[in-house]
């Protein structure tokens, strides 16, 4: 007895059938499992972006915020001897009490408090930061001190650029 071609294509098509739900059980894992021979094509390199000054830039903005800051020192001919510092203090609570939103008045110049941290905890002290800024010119300061020795310690800092700069004061108040 002869199958005619109708019935050939009906039982080709049953196990094509049957393959396709098969496919459809396997997992990735096992799609993937024979590629351990497979090489890829390497990766492209990463190009850098460039963003803001390069090295060279950076090193002489540096060196000249450091003659800056050594002419000012000069000319106010400053010294770190706790002897030779006289600031008023005129405090209306603990320094350590000063929170975001208050207001500080150094040398008759009123600053907003923007933030007050822990700078470096050495252990027995802890040295503390407020960082401050003028609402006026929104120009940014900064107040340090050790925690255990407020009076003898107090700094007060410019920021200029990227970098700190020690600046003098008389009288502080909050």
């Amino acid at each position: 007895m002869k199958k005619s071609k109708k019935a050939d294509k009906k039982e080709n098509k049953k196990p094509k059938a049957v393959k396709k739900e098969e496919k459809e059980e396997i997992s990735l894992d096992d799609a993937f499992a024979d590629d351990e021979g497979v090489e890829y094509a390497p990766s492209k390199p990463r190009k850098e972006k460039k963003k803001g000054m390069n090295e060279d830039e950076m090193e002489e903005e540096i060196e000249e915020a450091e003659e800056e800051e050594e002419k000012i020192s000069s000319s106010i001919n400053s010294s770190d001897d706790p002897v030779d510092r006289e600031i008023t203090f005129k405090a209306s609570k603990p320094l350590a009490k000063v929170k975001k939103g208050d207001k500080i008045k150094i040398d008759g110049v009123e600053y907003e408090v923007d933030s007050h941290y822990i700078l470096i905890d050495h252990g027995s002290t802890k040295e503390m930061a407020l960082d401050i800024f003028e609402p006026k010119s929104d120009r940014d300061y900064q107040l340090r001190y050790f925690d255990d020795q407020v009076e003898s310690t107090l700094d007060f800092y410019e920021l200029r650029d990227i970098m700190y700069f020690k600046k003098p004061m008389k009288k502080i108040e909050w």
